[in-house]
């Protein structure tokens, strides 16, 4: 991973995207990195992560597919550079994930850092995703880094802490 010089701690690096991917990404199952957003606007966030992904693996992001509950702001195209990218959105796709399709191979799989997460633990995670994590899901990767392995949900089936999607808060 080059993202990071050694010197600097990843969380003194506020400007830059907080990205990780792993050497192997050929695997069945599990994630091929971790992303650690600013922020759960899709709109705001989508186009950097897009871009970094794109030079970092010299392929072309063709599709994003994002958890609906976990997103605001979700546009069906995210300007990437001098073109549109589609953004697939689900109700049934794991929160913690988000799936990038990528011309001339086989889509990735990141693992989504919550906003709010704090920097040790946040850190550990891209750390850990930096390296191959072979047979390690979302949960495994969310446990050694501690933190809380799924969202938790209220009885509506919705993440504590937001409001469903195209509810008034």
């Amino acid at each position: 991973m080059t993202l990071f010089s050694r010197t600097k701690p990843l969380s003194a690096v506020a400007s830059a995207i907080r990205l990780s991917l792993s050497p192997v990404m050929d695997r069945p199952a599990g994630v091929d990195g971790a992303w650690w957003p600013y922020s759960r606007d899709a709109a705001a966030e989508l186009p950097r992560l897009i871009a970094a992904v794109d030079q970092r693996l010299g392929r072309t992001t063709l599709r994003v597919g994002v958890s609906r509950e976990a997103w605001d702001h979700i546009s069906r195209r995210i300007p990437a550079g001098e073109r549109h990218v589609r953004v697939d959105w689900f109700r049934s796709t794991d929160p913690r994930v988000i799936t990038l399709s990528l011309s001339g191979g086989e889509p990735i799989t990141l693992l989504v850092i919550p906003p709010a997460t704090a920097s040790g633990p946040a850190e550990a995670a891209l750390r850990l995703t930096s390296q191959d994590t072979t047979g390690l899901g979302p949960a495994d990767i969310l446990s050694i880094a501690h933190l809380p392995a799924a969202p938790r949900e209220n009885e509506g089936g919705h993440i504590l802490g937001r409001a469903p999607a195209g509810s008034i808060r």
